[in-house]
């Protein structure tokens, strides 16, 4: 079983930057395909992007062109690396991980492990 632990989370101004960690113990993050998702107070749980075993990559449209997902599976580690901020990004962040195939598993519940979440919050 694998356990994640997500970090790089904190308060930035709206355009600004910041790279979201998610590092795997107890087993090596290669096997599984590794997604990020956000929840913002009053909302639902909403799929960010994923990255599969392979390296490939699917990004939400309204995270597409800010947001980057990549994996160092010499650190164990997926990050997310964020860009041009905006307010409505404000939300907790999530990293989960399945073994499964496919690139657009954007279902929270096709995911078998998460990790507790960081808090990301854009002022503007």
């Amino acid at each position: 079983q694998v356990q994640l632990v997500e970090s790089g989370g904190g308060p930035v101004q709206a355009g600004g930057s910041l790279r979201l960690s998610c590092a795997a113990s107890g087993r090596t993050l290669r096997i599984y395909a590794v997604g990020w998702f956000r929840q913002a107070p009053g909302k639902e749980r909403e799929f960010v992007a994923r990255i599969s075993r392979g390296g490939s990559t699917y990004h939400a449209d309204s995270v597409k062109g800010r947001f980057t997902i990549s994996r160092d599976s010499a650190k164990n580690t997926v990050y997310l690396q964020m860009n041009r901020l905006k307010p409505e990004d404000t939300a907790i962040y999530y990293c989960a991980a399945d073994n499964a195939s496919g690139i657009r598993r954007i279902d929270q519940y096709d995911y078998d492990y998460w990790g507790q979440g960081t808090q990301v919050t854009v002022s503007s």
